[in-house]
């Protein structure tokens, strides 16, 4: 089958190759997927996940690449729940090999059923960006109705469905970003919007959350700016910041079928919406994740028919 592959961490997505490499063997508990659409994340390539496996062992050449929609081929010893031909997504584990190949072996749990008027394409773009909000905003920010949610990033891949959520769940939204994303954070239900690079964050005021897709100078500002018993939530790393009198939370999406139902059923009646940009072929996939100019959305690879 034909798959990308990284074997140096240092080049980044330079170093990103197009090879042939057998077809994987699903273990028990897996499914074999036929991938139809990948999609992936630079900083991916950072994550030590790429390059060692649960034991540090080294684990180049690896294929990069965890969200994925596309069929179930075949099923491993014991799998439950999904069956031969059924469309899917999901999220794969971060050590074993990825979604940038025509076939990948996945864990059934961590997957999905897609519904047949859901393109691929849309599929692989919801499940890292959909989980990290879902997850952030509800399970460890605790949102509530009311309250006033402080999203950096409010146009970007994770803000702009931080941006939707938060405001479904009837908070009040207050977006960030660059001066050319306003009109975008405010189309996605944004009740403001600030300049990061024109304007001053502090003008806010006090609010309950901060989703934190930047870190460094812009989170300790944040963490200044959230009222008592606040949340920070980050996706940056450890806080280098904390609320005064608030908790600041650090977390590592994980894959869950019931939160991607949820959010799939939002992209099918048009509650929520993705942010696609650039989408290419696997063949054309290395010079995709490497452009001459800034992308706006996020790159999805579709393989196949």
């Amino acid at each position: 089958m034909k798959a990308i592959v990284v074997t140096d961490q240092a080049a980044g997505t330079a170093g990103m190759t197009l090879v042939e490499r057998p077809q994987p063997l699903p273990a028990g508990n897996d499914v074999l997927v036929q991938v139809r659409a990948s999609g992936f994340t630079p900083g991916e390539l950072t994550w030590p996940s790429n390059w060692t496996d649960r034991l540090g062992r080294d684990r180049t050449p690896s294929i990069p690449g965890h969200e994925l929609a596309g069929v179930v081929s075949a099923l491993g010893y014991g799998t439950r729940g999904l069956s031969v031909g059924q469309r899917v997504f999901g999220l794969t584990d971060w050590t074993r090999d990825g979604t940038l190949a025509e076939y990948t072996a996945v864990e059934a749990r961590n997957l999905a059923p897609l519904p047949g008027d859901v393109d691929f394409t849309v599929g692989a773009s919801l499940p890292i960006s959909g989980l990290t909000a879902w997850q952030g905003l509800f399970d460890h920010g605790r949102l509530q109705a009311g309250q006033s949610v402080l999203v950096h990033g409010a146009a970007g891949g994770v803000g702009s469905m931080v941006t939707q959520l938060a405001r479904e769940a009837g908070a009040y939204v207050i977006g960030t970003g660059r001066a050319a994303d306003r009109r975008a954070a405010l189309d996605l239900g944004a009740q403001e919007f600030v300049d990061l690079d024109g304007e001053t964050l502090e003008d806010v005021g006090r609010v309950d959350m901060v989703f934190d897709v930047i870190g460094g100078d812009v989170q300790k500002r944040s963490a200044a700016m959230v009222r008592a018993g606040g949340v920070l939530v980050t996706i940056a790393g450890p806080p280098e910041a904390r609320p005064a009198d608030g908790l600041a939370i650090d977390f590592v999406v994980e894959a869950d079928r019931d939160q991607l139902g949820e959010i799939v059923r939002r992209v099918r009646d048009g509650r929520l919406r993705t942010n696609i940009g650039v989408v290419a072929t696997l063949d054309d996939a290395v010079a995709a994740y490497n452009p001459a100019g800034r992308t706006v959305g996020k790159t999805i690879i579709r393989i196949g028919g």
